[in-house]
């Protein structure tokens, strides 16, 4: 299979790029750089223009792309670059997939899609939420829209918060807990809507071939727990004390609105569709999952 793969240098798309190669795809990487290596296409989503060589002959697009959600505090500028940094860019892509006759897009998404859902349990037929996350989401998913119309295959991939063995959240959160310094979020009743890094690459290379998935598909792990459980586990996986608390309140005035939607909410999302469809996660519990990520 010829796949394109857009966002190919970060943490997930880096990774994606490998497990597809290791399998036995043809993987062109998309570049806003001057290509440099044979296997590079360019091109340039605030013009909306992409080499159109990229696409001709290929199976199926991956799109990854999109600022870091939690890197910076969120001002009105920010705001606008990560839905600029997705919404344009997907459009590009879904009109290069309906232009080229590509069979199959699959277009990153997240389960902020869904808003904060408390205790409710969200699959995908569940309503879309509320919040900036939830309509940056939503029109994110829109812009996906002409490759549907042209008959293309488009599976939206809710992803939740991925535990990676490097960089990501985990990234950020195990020098604290190496020193102990981990903690609950508020009172830790919000949902941590987790998925490894392996199974996050399995799923979309499970989606990727199986042709009946199309629309949204939760890529989160099958059990779901709250802040509190998920600090307990990764104390257990670095095997340090996390015995702190972080007041909702401090981490609103520290962080703001990223704070409230992000840290202090949480969705209990499941995979329904990934289950219906026979996939099996290599990490079915988190604590499984950290110990895979925190070796």
């Amino acid at each position: 299979m010829r796949v394109v793969v857009a966002g190919a240098s970060g943490m997930i798309g880096t990774a994606l790029v490998a497990a597809l190669r290791s399998a036995g795809h043809d993987v062109l990487r998309l570049v806003r750089r001057p290509p440099s290596g044979a296997d590079e296409r360019q091109w340039d989503p605030a013009a909306g223009t992409a080499d159109d060589g990229a696409f001709v002959g290929a199976d199926a697009v991956v799109n990854l792309g999109g600022a870091g959600i939690g890197d910076k505090r969120w001002s009105g500028s920010r705001k606008q670059e990560i839905r600029d940094s997705r919404i344009a860019p997907t459009d590009v892509l879904a009109r290069a997939v309906a232009r080229h006759r590509v069979p199959t897009f699959l277009s990153a998404s997240a389960v902020g899609f869904y808003g904060d859902t408390g205790d409710a349990e969200v699959t995908e037929i569940s309503p879309m939420g509320t919040g900036f996350l939830a309509e940056a989401c939503a029109d994110w998913e829109a812009a996906t829209a002409p490759a549907a119309e042209a008959g293309a295959r488009v599976a939206l991939l809710r992803t939740g918060l991925v535990l990676s063995p490097t960089g990501g959240l985990l990234g950020k959160l195990k020098p604290l807990y190496a020193l102990a310094l981990g903690g609950r979020l508020g009172d830790g009743r919000q949902y941590f809507p987790w998925i490894s890094l392996a199974d996050e690459l399995g799923a979309i290379t499970f989606v990727l071939d199986n042709p009946s998935i199309s629309g949204p598909v939760n890529l989160t792990g099958p059990d779901p727990v709250t802040n509190a459980e998920f600090n307990r586990a990764l104390g257990a996986a670095m095997r340090r004390p996390a015995p702190w608390v972080v007041p909702g309140f401090a981490i609103r005035a520290l962080i703001g609105e990223f704070a409230q939607e992000c840290l202090l909410a949480g969705q209990r999302a499941v995979p329904a569709v990934l289950e219906a469809s026979g996939y099996t996660f290599q990490h079915q519990t988190v604590a499984a999952a950290l110990r895979y990520a925190c070796p």
